[in-house]
């Protein structure tokens, strides 16, 4: 057995090595902060100072990307009131993403913007994290968690005109197809794509290599979710493909298999970012620590064979 000493030492998002998002560059392992506050489904929040704190440490971590949301909060919570309040005065390396588009009603529906309402949810982002400009803004297509056909060009269109205005510095896009990505890019340029995918969730194999072909920053969202018991909402049950090789490859490393997971996704290319989420500091620098895993030809190869023998 190998034991990666990453693994056991303070970790450094700088060990995954970094990327672009537009004129920013950023340690390739960041932090999705949708769990921070706790989840929809589930409104006993998670206590304020724990996600406070929870948010320095991963500063201190070296996290220097991350993604969050104005649909992410709780009767008692808002994730960008506690990023705000954690984190102001902001680092100048951190680029903090927001999404658009999908948002929640006053009594927490969830519900889809018209092109017309995307100012206001970006001025939404703003007012709460307390920014003049944002970094960078997904529109998140569709309203579900399902992939959602149709032109993007209306609403990916008036968060350009937001650009110009100098409310946004940077454009990225989400939950959307190769068809759908093409239409953005005609409008303005896209620094990011973010999509549902991870080791046993492949569909978007072929988008992840036209974003690498692009330049474009691939940004997987529940890359280890859907194999975590109650990770992935919705789901009757958590996925256990491939729970064999996993374990067999985290063992030779004295690593997690969400650990090897999160590995796994980094080494699909330089250009993939990844942006896992939790409310647990030890679960945090597990995170941290996965991107400074290296899995060895024969490694991925084994892990690679799990969606083909599917």
């Amino acid at each position: 057995m190998t034991i990666d000493s990453n693994l056991n030492s303070t970790p450094s998002a700088a060990a995954a090595g970094t990327w672009h998002l537009g004129d920013r560059t950023v340690n390739r392992i960041g932090y999705g902060a949708m769990r921070l506050a706790g989840m929809p489904w589930d409104e006993r929040p998670r206590d304020r100072a724990d996600s406070v704190a929870l948010l320095r440490r991963a500063i201190e971590l070296g996290v220097d990307h991350i993604d969050t949301a104005a649909f992410y909060f709780l009767p008692t919570r808002s994730v960008n009131e506690l990023i705000s309040t954690a984190l102001q005065p902001y680092p100048d390396e951190l680029v903090i993403t927001t999404k658009v588009g999908a948002g929640r009603s006053r009594d927490g529906a969830f519900e889809y913007a018209r092109p017309d309402q995307l100012r206001s949810q970006v001025e939404e982002n703003i007012r709460q994290l307390g920014l003049d400009c944002l970094d960078v803004v997904n529109l998140r297509w569709g309203a579900g968690l399902e992939r959602e056909a149709g032109s993007v060009a209306e609403h990916f269109g008036a968060l350009a005109e937001l650009r110009e205005a100098g409310l946004i510095r940077h454009l990225g896009i989400s939950n959307i197809g190769a068809e759908q990505l093409a239409e953005a890019m005609e409008i303005a340029p896209v620094v990011c794509v973010q999509n549902r995918y991870g080791l046993t969730d492949r569909q978007d194999d072929a988008l992840v290599d036209l974003c690498g072909r692009h330049g474009i920053a691939f940004v997987p969202f529940f890359a280890v979710a859907a194999a975590v018991p109650g990770g992935l909402p919705g789901a009757a049950g958590h996925d256990t493909t491939g729970e064999s090789e996993v374990a067999k490859v985290a063992a030779a490393h004295g690593a997690t298999p969400a650990q090897v997971r999160l590995a796994w996704t980094l080494h699909r290319g330089d250009h993939v970012l990844a942006i896992p989420g939790t409310g647990d500091r030890t679960h945090l620098e597990e995170n941290i620590a996965a991107g400074g895993l290296r899995l060895s030809e024969e490694e991925l190869a084994l892990l690679n064979g799990i969606a083909t023998a599917g």
